[in-house]
Formats: structure tokens, C-alpha cells, sequence
């Protein structure tokens, strides 16, 4: 409940020379204007700044005295003395209702009589809103409309809209008059098509009225939007090679929920179970190779509709691995470097040294027979080429010894001879030396 009291006369003079009567000098009274809410308490004071012992009297729109001086008049429990004195006469008004309205008169019984008057002005209160018009659910693409009503304010109250917390203007207005006479139903009406995006949206109905203190009464509506399914295929690795796994996420959004998925490939079933494996909403392919290349369907369907999408899969080769490299040194030389290098693909870890069998079992490492064999072919190799390089060495050594060993008894005619040769050369073994190598 409020209470409207009237402010001091020394506090609002421009308001109470409204309603100031001229006379004698400082001898009228004084009132000011009252305005309060519906249900609340009226406060009604009548001032006169000098007063030579000369009653004052409050009275009611309909001329019934409510006070004379501090007597009451009227009947009625609503109606109490607040002060009474020479120079003031206050009353109180509770529980105020729209009958209370109008305008009161102060009398100051001089001669002649002086009066003022003081208008009483009641506020309705609007009741709070209503939301109709919405009936759940709403179709994607149909065409909504709102209405907004409140009853009993007075004067009319302001209907505004807002949806996502922005103030929609383009809106229906109407203001019809209450069977009493004295308050209003107002009501707003609000049209606009609905899209998904709209599904779970606030939209707000908000009253405006001076009698709700800066405090506005709300209806709120949240939407429910049906609408078909969206569907997007999302794949594990932007680059799929032949013997790698593959998992493709079909990722679809509806209302209401999309049922399970159905995955089909060129628009047959899948060829494969044993390697592709449907789970919810993912297709699983466990090993890929060339086989699989294609166009995978992806399709979701609800009681509004049905969507898909398209993946074209193509399987890319993993890139050679290079052969083995020898470099031989020359003649002059027992050392042989080999330099083995292994290159892989960029999406491969770098200790991959082999490709894998595509129709290996999941999960297989047995080790690369083909890398032991090449690098066992090099080493044999190697130690080949160090074999025949060191015997031609040492053959050609050999023979030079043996030419140096005869020298001298080649010429001789008889064994004697060559004898005699053989230890005259000894008499120059001082000049002639063999050297070993």
C-alpha cells in the first residue's frame, strides 16, 4: 500500500497558490492536489498561514462534510483526523478506491466564506499481463502471432516487446474502455515469421504504468521451434592413405532429435561390415585401401523431415621408400660407407620404415622382413668388393718378389754357372737390397 502525503506549503509554494483564494491579507486557506495509487491512503491538508480563532472544514465531491475541525462528520471508518489546529486541518483517506476521486473542498469560515480546492486523482493499477496466441510446438517458417493484454489501469497503460532483449517496434495497439468507465484493457499484438534460431527464445511482454513505481510487470513466452535436420560430415584426417583408419562423424542438429543415422556408400549399402563399423554416429573404417574410394551418404531424418550430406573419400598412396645407397672407394682404399635413408610420409611418424599390409590384422607390428634383407644384401656386398680388392693387392706384390729373387741366374748356361752367378751376386749384397713390402 502507498501513501501520498502533501507536501509543506513553504515547500511548494507555485503548487499551492493554485489553489489559494484571495482575501483578507493572510487569512485563506491553502491545499494542494493529490494523486495516489488504488488501495493506498490519501492524505488531504488545508493551511491558513494567520487565523483569528476561525473554523476550517474539509468536504467531499459530493459536498458532504468529512471534518469541522477536529469533528467528524461523516461516517465512514476509511476517514481519520491526522491534526487539527487554527492554522491546519489535515485528514487521511485509506484504502482508496476509484470512487474516491475528485475534487475536495476546504472552507474557512470567514465572512464571506473562503474556499479551496484540492483534486484527488486515483491511479488503477494494471492487472498483470497475459500471454497468448503461442501454441506449442511451431513449425519452421510459419507465422507466429502474440497478443498481449492487461486490464484495469488507469490512465491507459504502455505495452512493449522484447525478444532476445531487444525492443521489437513494429507492433499492434489497442486501448478499449473498462465497463466502469474509469480504467482501460489495453492489449499489443506482435507478428513475425519463426526460424530455428528462434527455438528457445525469451519473447517478453512488458506493462508500463506510473502506479508500478519505476517496477513494470512482465509476461514472459518461450518459444519451441520444430524444424528438419541439418547434417555435416566431419572427418578424422584431412588426407586418408591406404592402410590408415579412418572414422567419419556424421554430426546432425534437429528438432525434435534426429534419429539414428544411415550410412551408405555410392548409394548402396556398405560393402564391408567386417571393416567398416557403424557406431551411433560415427562409420568406422578399420584399415583403408583403394577399394574404398567413393562417396559416403550420410542421412538423418525426424517426424519433420529428412537431411544428408556427401564425403568423397579418396584413398592417397604412402610415399615410396628410397632404395639403399652404396658409395665405393677407390683401389687405394679398404673402407667402404653405406648410407641407408628411409623417407616417410608427412602425416606418417618418422620411425615408420614399411608399408602396411592392407589387409593385415588390426593392431599387427611383426618385423620389416624387407629392410632386414636390404641391409644384409649391402653388407654382403661390401665385404665382397673388400675380398677382391685385397687379393688383387696382394698378387701383384707376389710376382715382384719372385723376379727379384731370380735376378742374376737367368743367363747361365749350366747349374754351376748359376751358382757361381748366385754367389757373385752376394759378393754386391752390400750394393743390391730387396725390399719387403
Amino acid at each position: 500500500m502507498f501513501v501520498l502525503f502533501l507536501c509543506n506549503l513553504s515547500l511548494v509554494p507555485a503548487a499551492a497558490s493554485k489553489n489559494k483564494v484571495k482575501g483578507s491579507q493572510g487569512q485563506f486557506p491553502l491545499t494542494q492536489n493529490v494523486t495516489v495509487i488504488e488501495g493506498g491512503t490519501a492524505i488531504l491538508t488545508c493551511r491558513v498561514d494567520q487565523n483569528d480563532n476561525t473554523s476550517l472544514q474539509w468536504s467531499n465531491p459530493a459536498q458532504q462534510t468529512l471534518y469541522f475541525d477536529d469533528k467528524k462528520a461523516l461516517r465512514d471508518n476509511r476517514i481519520e483526523l491526522v491534526r487539527a489546529s487554527w492554522h491546519e486541518l489535515s485528514i487521511s483517506v485509506s484504502d482508496v478506491s476509484l470512487s474516491d476521486e475528485g475534487q475536495y473542498t476546504c472552507s474557512l469560515f470567514t465572512m464571506p466564506v473562503k474556499t479551496s480546492k484540492a483534486y484527488l486523482t486515483v491511479l488503477g493499477v494494471p492487472e498483470k499481463p497475459q500471454i497468448s496466441g503461442f501454441s506449442s510446438p511451431v513449425m519452421e517458417g510459419d507465422l507466429m502471432q502474440l497478443t498481449c493484454k492487461t486490464s484495469g489501469s488507469k490512465p491507459a497503460a504502455d505495452i512493449r516487446w522484447f525478444k532476445n532483449d531487444k525492443e521489437i517496434k513494429d507492433v499492434k495497439y489497442l486501448k478499449e474502455e473498462d465497463a466502469n468507465r474509469k480504467t482501460f484493457t489495453v492489449s499489443s499484438t506482435l507478428d513475425f515469421r519463426v526460424d530455428r534460431s528462434d527455438d528457445g527464445v525469451a519473447v517478453i511482454c512488458r506493462v508500463d504504468h506510473e502506479s508500478l513505481n519505476a517496477t513494470p510487470q512482465v509476461a514472459m513466452q518461450v518459444l519451441e521451434i520444430h524444424y528438419t535436420p541439418s547434417v555435416k560430415i566431419i572427418p578424422s584426417t584431412p588426407f586418408p592413405q591406404e592402410g590408415q583408419p579412418l572414422i567419419l562423424t556424421c554430426e546432425s542438429k534437429g528438432k525434435p532429435l534426429p534419429e539414428p543415422v544411415l550410412w551408405t556408400k555410392d548409394g548402396g549399402e556398405l560393402p564391408d561390415p567386417d571393416r567398416m563399423v557403424v557406431s551411433g554416429r560415427e562409420l568406422n573404417i578399420l584399415f583403408l585401401n583403394k577399394t574404398d574410394n567413393g562417396t559416403y551418404r550420410c542421412e538423418a531424418t525426424n517426424t519433420i523431415g529428412q537431411s544428408s550430406a556427401e564425403y568423397v573419400l579418396i584413398v592417397h598412396d604412402v610415399p615410396n621408400t628410397l632404395l639403399p645407397t652404396t658409395i665405393i672407394p677407390s683401389l687405394t682404399t679398404a673402407t667402404v660407407t653405406t648410407t641407408v635413408a628411409i623417407t616417410t610420409s608427412p602425416t606418417t611418424s618418422a620411425t615408420t620404415s614399411s608399408i602396411r599390409d592392407p589387409n593385415a590384422l588390426a593392431g599387427q607390428n611383426g618385423p620389416d622382413h624387407a629392410l632386414i634383407g636390404g641391409i644384409v644384401a649391402v653388407v654382403v656386398f661390401v665385404t665382397l668388393c673388400s675380398i677382391f680388392l685385397l687379393g688383387r693387392y696382394l698378387a701383384r706384390h707376389k710376382g715382384t718378389y719372385l723376379t727379384n729373387e731370380a735376378k742374376g741366374a737367368e743367363d747361365a748356361p749350366d747349374a754351376d754357372t748359376a751358382i757361381i752367378n748366385a754367389e757373385g751376386s752376394q759378393v754386391n749384397a752390400e750394393e743390391k737390397k730387396e725390399y719387403f713390402i
